[in-house]
């Protein structure tokens, strides 16, 4: 039964997770603190030194960088916020940039005025921008979340700061989170109080894996899918989603609605179970119950799992698909915990090796695994418990799977970053 606390509370939640981004949270995050950086120094910086976490240097690497012109890195990310963006655009900073700025980044970084050093950090995502002119010096220091500014300071003087040894405290209360709570709020929830946050997941997200379709992104994973299985729902909702991710991962400009701070959560999130109901007549009003749903249990999965690490948060996104999509279709409770625990069953071991255009083909992996379990769960069918790391109870296997990725991944977050600073 939904209580008005879980009411508030998980209202809260979607309208602090479900916001825009342009391009992949990791340079976006960088160039915003640029921006707020140049706002502080009081004008353009002549240098950029910057030192990043090890998950920061392996998301940030290998993607295009929206409104660059193709660029990539963390120094153009950082330089591109600094010398063109426009903070109070928060996620979409680079939304405004010009010819002009884009020119001046270019030279800027052809100067080579911009360095890039690894921070050892026992925190996945932390970085510091330190921005120069003349005599001038300014410091912005995020932690934890992609815009958690900790510290602003200028010729050593305290400009902002907060507690930058805590966790940033989240607005919304994430303690009510579970599958019955989750499954009581998609069910009882009054339509119009959702209803917004639907409506821009469905607009955004099915905008980028539309124009992802069209071509011109990574290898083309989305056509490629279509190509072989033209017709069936689960193809289309994995090709559907991997176009989105690929269009983004590769400098698309329209923004994505994202979840748990991700973009690529965002999307396997809820393009399935868009193209799921739009294929099968379901519809809006489930539907819009159902992407609640698939919110909520993406940002109870990540809970266990923090923002970055070495476990790819496609796994979590698509197991709530699936679990969305079985609630979707008039599933029980029963079925919706075994579309999770078959799907933990199957796909908990797939690594984040940074963001790329290759990690469309993993959401493409991990949507197919969610689908499927999804069919086994509606057959009554399940992997036994206690078996591997399924227990006896959904939310254990939940905070199994997320002790794994936060703890037991740590070794191996390390290793990646290694290889990745070799090359």
């Amino acid at each position: 039964m939904l209580t008005e606390t879980i009411r508030h509370n998980f209202l809260a939640i979607l309208a602090e997770e479900l916001i825009p981004a342009m391009g992949c949270t990791e340079p976006i995050a960088l160039a915003y603190a640029a921006a707020k950086g140049r706002e502080a120094l009081g004008g353009l910086p002549e240098r950029i030194a910057v030192f990043c976490s090890g998950n920061m240097i392996k998301n940030v690497r290998c993607v295009r960088i929206p409104n660059s012109g193709g660029m990539t890195g963390i120094e153009a990310a950082c330089t591109l916020g600094a010398l063109a963006g426009d903070a109070d655009r928060f996620m979409e900073v680079l939304e405004a940039v010009t010819d002009d700025g884009r020119r001046d980044t270019a030279a800027f970084l052809a100067e080579q005025r911009c360095s890039v050093s690894y921070l050892e950090s026992p925190i996945p995502l932390h970085f510091l921008i330190h921005l120069y002119r003349a005599s001038d010096e300014v410091t912005v220091e995020v932690r934890h979340s992609h815009t958690n500014i900790v510290k602003i300071a200028k010729n050593g003087e305290i400009l902002f700061q907060i507690d930058d040894t805590a966790v940033p405290e989240l607005q919304a209360d994430r303690s009510g989170l579970s599958i019955e709570n989750i499954f009581a709020f998609a069910e009882e929830i009054d339509l119009d109080a959702i209803r917004p946050f639907a409506k821009r997941q469905i607009d955004c997200n099915m905008a980028i894996a539309e124009r992802g379709l069209q071509g011109g992104f990574g290898v083309g994973i989305g056509q490629a899918i279509l190509a072989l299985y033209p017709d069936h729902p689960f193809a289309k909702a994995r090709a559907y989603a991997a176009a989105a991710s690929e269009a983004r991962m590769d400098g698309c400009d329209l923004p994505v609605i994202i979840t748990s701070g991700s973009g690529n959560q965002g999307i396997t999130s809820t393009v399935p179970v868009i193209v799921y109901a739009r294929e099968k007549g379901i519809d809006d009003d489930r539907l819009t119950r159902a992407l609640a749903f698939s919110a909520l249990l993406t940002v109870y999965q990540k809970e266990y799992i923090g923002k970055l690490s070495a476990f790819c948060g496609a796994v979590s996104a698509a197991c709530a698909a699936g679990a969305a999509i079985t609630y979707m279709v008039g599933g029980s409770i029963t079925q919706i915990e075994a579309t999770i625990d078959n799907t933990l069953a199957d796909i908990p071991g797939i690594i984040c090796d940074g963001a790329k255009a290759s990690c469309a083909a993993k959401i493409s992996s991990a949507i197919d695994a969610a689908l499927f379990a999804h069919v086994l769960a509606m057959q009554g069918k399940v992997y036994e418990s206690n078996t591997g790391i399924l227990r006896s109870e959904t939310g254990e296997t939940i905070s199994c799977v997320g002790h794994i990725g936060r703890v037991g991944m740590q070794p191996t977050d390390a290793e990646i970053v290694k290889m990745m600073l070799r090359t």
